[in-house]
């Protein structure tokens, strides 16, 4: 069974969901389509290569579609509708659970959304490591690719991607490119390539339910942070 991001509405809906796939056996993968993208796959390979054990981990995103239509009557747009692909990126990227977040949402005075068009969030992840993301769906110049801005950081080096062109890491021994495979099937097709050879027997696709769930997890808590204004668990169990 496919479905699109977000899982669910509520977490208990998604739970549901997972529960309905373990009692059916029916494989359930949700379409978080951002991650088949062949240069942020050499982005991930220069981590885990050069890199060992990243603690710092940010994506800056800022852009100004107009839309029209529900995004611009959602509460919280680019949290909901846009960050989640952010969050569930950095969770690729390190290999880590969400811990906790803080988040604080606003909506600049020249904004043409009804909802929070801006953000900032800072995530506690399980193997110590630390995401910041920051964004906004009403910036005009100067835009990040749709992708967002990358940084990795750990002790040996720094690795960055714009989301648009070759990732490069530079380490004490010098600099390296990330090379993208350029054969690699991206987007929807990437993920529905995946799902195919999940159901002939290979391994579960990147949106399986129960790992999806979790940047659904994290979405859901910078919501609810950034409207108590406090540091919230992000649970999904």
């Amino acid at each position: 069974m496919l479905g699109e991001k977000p899982m669910a509405v509520t977490l208990d809906e998604a739970r549901e969901l997972v529960e309905a796939s373990e009692r059916s056996g029916t494989l359930f993968a949700v379409s978080q389509s951002r991650r088949y993208n062949a240069a942020l796959a050499a982005l991930r390979r220069l981590v885990e290569e050069h890199l060992g054990h990243p603690e710092m981990v940010s994506c800056w995103f800022y852009r100004a579609p107009h839309f029209g239509g529900f995004r611009e009557e959602m509460d919280s747009p680019l949290v909901v509708d846009m960050a989640i692909h952010a969050f569930d990126v950095a969770r690729w990227i390190v290999g880590s659970d969400p811990v906790s977040v803080y988040c604080e949402e606003h909506n600049p005075s020249w904004s043409w959304y009804r909802g929070a068009a801006s953000a900032t969030a800072v995530f506690e992840l399980s193997g110590g490591e630390w995401f910041s993301y920051a964004g906004s769906w009403c910036s005009p110049g100067l835009e990040t690719s749709w992708e967002g801005d990358w940084r990795v950081t750990s002790a040996a080096g720094t690795a960055k991607w714009d989301g648009a062109s070759t990732p490069v890491a530079e380490l004490e021994s010098g600099t390296v490119l990330g090379v993208p495979d350029s054969t690699a099937p991206v987007g929807i097709s990437g993920f529905l390539a995946e799902f195919v050879r999940a159901l002939d027997g290979g391994p579960d696709p990147k949106g399986e339910c129960h790992d999806n769930i979790k940047s659904l997890a994290m979405t859901l808590a910078a919501v609810r942070s950034a409207a108590t204004g406090l540091r919230v668990p992000v649970t999904w169990a």
